[in-house]
């Protein structure tokens, strides 16, 4: 895969180090010469432009990237960059970066974005993801509200604790894809039999949610909210 990061602050070359880890091709484009640290990730290759610049799109050959991630520490700059990768060079998948969270409503797919990382909301999540059994967490949200991320942790009383996956009827548009149980990571067969403790990492639409939250801790959970 072939990624395009515009911002090479702290973010942008954190992003790049972990994708060139796992084995993509990365290009950083950074506008401040001063920023160009070639050293700090040599897989990737760098390149002084102005990702707000169609033409500098151009010249970096955006269109023939499968992915451009907007990372820099301006708002403005990110929701551009994400405008011109989608409408002008017509990039499969734009991840944009939310500096200040009274600005995360203008990340919508008419800006281009496709995911919208808000580091205030994901801390606030895994806050509540370390610290809630009992109720559903959300935790993230894919291509604008299309679909959520989201956890349960179950307690001792819920329904379905003892029985097995298959047992457990889920709602239309939804679906288990992970069982964490203690440092182990269980991917959900039928037959596996679902324990107290256990987080269930589920991929919903917002619309399932409450029955989601109904099914796995009872129809008292939904008035409890």
């Amino acid at each position: 895969m072939r990624v395009a990061i515009a911002g090479a602050g702290n973010v942008g070359r954190s992003i790049a180090q972990e994708l060139v880890g796992n084995g993509h091709e990365v290009m950083l484009l950074e506008r401040e010469p001063r920023m160009l640290r070639p050293e700090r990730v040599p897989q990737a290759e760098w390149v002084l432009a102005d990702a707000c610049e169609v033409a500098s799109l151009e010249e970096a050959e955006i269109a023939q990237c499968d992915v451009v991630v907007a990372a820099t520490g301006d708002d403005k700059v990110n929701l551009v960059v994400s405008l011109l990768a989608k409408t002008e060079f017509a990039v499969g998948r734009v991840v944009a970066r939310i500096n200040r969270a009274e600005n995360e409503w203008l990340f919508t797919d008419q800006w281009g974005v496709d995911v919208a990382v808000s580091t205030p909301r994901l801390m606030a999540a895994l806050v509540e993801e370390a610290v809630t059994v009992g109720d559903l967490v959300r935790l993230m949200t894919f291509r604008q509200g299309e679909a959520n991320l989201v956890e349960i942790t179950l307690p001792p009383d819920a329904p379905y604790v003892g029985q097995p996956v298959h047992a457990v009827p889920l709602p239309r548009d939804s679906a288990l894809t992970a069982i964490l149980r203690g440092k182990r990571v269980l991917v959900p067969r039928p037959d596996d039999p679902l324990e107290a403790g256990d987080e269930l990492i589920f991929v919903c639409t917002a619309e399932v949610e409450d029955s989601v939250r109904a099914v796995i801790l009872g129809p008292s959970a939904i008035h409890d909210v």
